[in-house]
């Protein structure tokens, strides 16, 4: 089972996974640990990830980003109006009211949903997970903003099936930090807990907690956040001062062109990073537009007086987690401070002022989440042993039920309104709540939030719609009791678990009998009569002994006589429990249905299968262009004596020709035609090479060869004693097939050494190889014959006699057998046990 851990970000991802010795972030195919969750689509396949981030400069209108504020959105969110703008890439509204993604693919117009394009991005990263670990992976934890809406879980969930995914969490991302912080604390308290604050400043989004820490647990007391507060913020804070500033003094539009937009954009981010550290930065781009090159000067006040408005919403979300946790600051043991964008020194003096102390940076800012993520799908998983460490999170919304009809009953038995909160906020997760219904068909149950005001703009209020049934009371005039299951899950969605209909019936069992004084006497003597029976029996089993039935009272042919009555027996009626499962159907407004989620993973299988098509036709295309480049500089050095004039001039003149079509007619053809091409070219130049290692490993064999044929014939005419057992029959076969090998070698040596290098090997190594193995197999068995044993002598008579075993007490010969005495036969008042040694006693 896998242990993955995947923190989507909204700029880059990064992917933890579990070892023996603890977490991991796994490198790209660039070596890299973060990996940009882009995708591009070109005229023949996708690049995603770093190849995609390569290609955005080229073809900006077809390289898709920052998906994570689409997933699960409405088109007419105003967010999402805001944001469209950034976007170098085309959005329309789709027939649900989503937005969808448009883009050249395979030369034609093609749309995609934000769960579509989610899908390709973790469907590059487990490729990458998977490179890694040298095994499948499927299960995995994937962490998610705390403000994500039921309809953006649900896409996430979506998404990580189509990639082929099953995540075991939806896991909040300040949860995951809080664990990957808090895990590796040996030194936590076992009554009062530590408190500290955790503030995320992502890329397009600002989040904090507060988490309580204890021994092996980690409580979550309160979230707050600003999804539109984050580092992307500040470098639009740039590029707007920059943008203006280039109007005017170099005469460029910069909004007008995609392409300069998106270069002037990474350029602010980089100076935003050194402005992180440096008072002030300079900004230098050549070839923006226009074939200008433009230059430009920034101070870190002057970027912070720009920035104001920004900061000084930084401050809401941290007072908001706070009030939410209950805690006051002398409360706060320490402040954490995690993500890209929270590198801005402005930022941390803001924070410092809010909580009174200054905050700290023990977390790895980019990859906690990852490891947060991959620890608890670690938990989660048997394959790993994890220390014991509770994790409670909270729910940063409050879920109401709504229904028709009258008012169900709680698992307390009291009752509730048809519109009550079952799921406050802050309330724990995973939790169930049981819920009875008296219903007489079948009826639906609406989810939907109590409170939309932290909602996203536009959000409607219903979550999804239960429909319970069909179902039938057994009394058709009477409605039925049904207890329904309603759970928050591990990925912080909604869900009706179970929902039976429950049935009292009442069936007749036999009533027992009352038990009077005669019926005690009478049982009684009965037993006496069994026990007699039971004596006599085991008397009568006795060895040599004899035993009647009237010895024990009861006569020999007498049985205990049997009473019968004609009394029915008296029955009563007792009430019994039925349960019966009834069907439960789900409704999810803006969801997928499970037909679409089957065509979203076919059409993913078959643009990876065009990707791997691709990538599998330019291997062999750079393998043909590799090998010409490689020959051609071979015939002129390293293969110069192995060819000849002619076929140095045609091949030369193949591998030129086969150049000119790679950049011409070749540039774009299928697979098998670049295969064909490259079996053409070592047609030609195979031969050559195969020269070449030939006269290169001929005298290594050749050297093995003669050294076994020597090796033989001295030991077949040596005199040495540890020979004289061999027959000389057998030495003479010996230096006989020695002498065959070695004239088979010098002929055909002496065929090789007349030919140029340039010609066909005649003494091929492999045929040295198979003759010096031959050699070895014939010669060794009869040069290495053990020798024999030496007879043993003939026994005396003197050795006979005192062969002859003795008798313990006279000394005189036992009959029998001469074997020495088995344990059986060994008397002895102390055995020694097996395989312990025998003790030794003196006095």
């Amino acid at each position: 089972m896998s242990v993955v851990g995947l923190d989507v970000g909204n700029e880059n991802c990064i992917v933890g996974v579990a070892r023996q010795r603890g977490i991991d972030v796994v490198l790209n195919d660039e070596s890299k640990r973060e990996t940009p969750g882009m995708v591009s689509f070109g005229e023949k396949q996708r690049f995603i990830g770093t190849a995609a981030a390569a290609s955005a400069t080229m073809n900006p209108k077809n390289t898709i980003s920052q998906i994570k504020r689409l997933i699960g959105r409405k088109f007419q969110d105003p967010e999402v109006q805001r944001d469209l703008p950034l976007f170098p890439f085309n959005v329309s509204e789709g027939p649900d009211g989503g937005p969808l993604i448009n883009v050249t693919y395979l030369n034609e117009a093609r749309s995609f949903t934000p769960t579509q394009i989610l899908a390709m991005v973790l469907s590059n990263l487990k490729g990458i997970a998977e490179k890694n670990l040298g095994t499948s992976v499927v299960d995995c934890v994937i962490g998610i903003p705390v403000f994500f809406t039921e309809l953006q879980r649900r896409a996430y969930l979506d998404a990580a099936t189509i990639a082929g995914l099953h995540p075991l969490r939806l896991m909040h991302e300040t949860t995951a930090t809080a664990l990957a912080y808090g895990i590796y604390k040996t030194d936590l308290p076992d009554t009062d807990p530590i408190n500290v604050a955790f503030v995320d400043v992502g890329h397009a989004n600002m989040q904090v907690c507060v988490a309580a820490f204890k021994k092996g647990q980690l409580r979550i007391l309160g979230h707050s956040f600003d999804r539109c507060l984050g580092g992307r913020d500040f470098d639009e804070v740039l590029f707007n001062h920059f943008a203006d500033k280039f109007k005017v003094e170099y005469k460029i539009d910069v909004r007008s062109n995609s392409r300069a937009c998106l270069r002037l954009r990474v350029g602010c981010e980089k100076l935003k990073k050194m402005l992180s550290a440096n008072p002030e930065a300079p900004l230098n781009i050549e070839c923006l537009m226009d074939e200008k090159d433009v230059r430009g000067f920034i101070k870190r006040d002057e970027f912070e007086a720009l920035s104001a408005s920004i900061l000084d919403r930084v401050k809401g979300p941290c007072e908001k987690a706070l009030a939410e946790s209950k805690l006051t600051i002398d409360k706060i043991h320490a402040v954490e401070v995690v993500g890209s964008g929270s590198r801005v020194p402005a930022i941390m003096k803001i924070l410092t002022s809010v909580f009174g102390r200054e905050p700290s940076r023990t977390l790895n800012a980019s990859e906690c989440i990852a490891r947060g993520c991959a620890l608890q799908c670690a938990m989660l998983s048997p394959t790993f042993r994890v220390r014991e460490f509770e994790v409670q999170d909270s729910f940063p919304f409050p879920i109401a039920l709504s229904w028709k009809g009258s008012a169900p009953e709680t698992d307390t038995g009291d009752e509730t309104s048809s519109n009550s909160i079952v799921f406050v906020k802050g309330n724990p997760v995973p939790c169930t709540k049981m819920l009875t219904f008296f219903r007489s068909g079948t009826f639906t149950i609406d989810a939907l939030y109590a409170d939309t005001t932290e909602l996203p703009p536009a959000t409607p209020a219903k979550i999804s719609t239960f429909q319970i049934g069909p179902f039938n009371p057994s009394k058709p005039n009477e409605k039925g009791k049904l207890k329904v299951k309603i759970r928050l899950n591990l990925h912080g969605v909604v869900s009706v678990e179970s929902s039976t209909l429950i049935e009292e019936e009442e069936v007749e069992v036999p009533k027992p009998k009352e038990v009077t004084q005669e019926t005690k006497d009478t049982t009684m003597e009965t037993d006496g009569d069994r026990q007699a029976d039971a004596k006599m029996e085991d008397a009568e089993n006795q060895p040599g002994g004899y035993a009647t039935g009237a010895e024990n009272g009861v006569a020999a042919d007498e049985k205990p006589a049997k009473m019968e009555t004609d009394a029915k027996p008296e029955v009563t009626k007792k009430k019994k429990t039925k349960r019966t499962e009834v069907p439960v159907h789900e409704i999810v407004p803006g969801g997928l249905s499970s037909p679409d989620l089957q065509k979203a993973q076919e059409k993913e299988y078959e643009m990876a299968l065009q990707d791997r098509v691709m990538e599998e036709t330019k291997e062999k295309k750079n393998a043909v262009e590799a090998y010409v480049y490689d020959m051609r500089n071979k015939l002129h050095d390293k293969l110069a004596d192995y060819v000849t004039e002619h076929e140095r001039e045609e091949l030369s003149a193949k591998l030129q020709q086969t150049e000119d079509w790679l950049y011409e007619e070749g540039e774009d053809e299928i697979k098998s035609v670049y295969v064909a091409k490259l079996a053409e070219l070592k047609k030609l130049g195979d031969p050559i090479v195969e020269r070449q290692k030939e006269e290169e490993g001929r005298g290594p064999a050749l050297m093995e060869l003669m050294y076994c044929i020597d090796s033989f014939r001295q030991a077949a005419l040596s005199k040495e004693p540890k020979y004289d057992h061999i027959a000389g029959e057998d030495k003479t076969k010996v230096i006989a097939e020695c002498s065959k090998a070695e004239e088979w070698l010098k002929e055909k040596k002496q065929i090789q050494d007349s030919l140029p290098k340039a010609s066909n090997s005649v003494l091929l190594v492999a045929e040295i190889k198979k003759k010096t193995e031959v050699l070895d197999r014939f010669c060794k068995p009869i040069m290495t014959k053990p020798r024999p044993a030496p007879p043993k002598p003939a026994p005396t008579q003197a050795d006979a006699k005192a062969a002859e075993p003795k008798d313990s007490a006279n000394g005189a010969p036992t009959s029998g057998t001469d074997a020495p005495p088995t344990s059986e036969a060994m008397d002895t008042d102390n055995p020694v046990p097996v395989g312990e040694p025998e003790t030794m006693q003196t006095e």
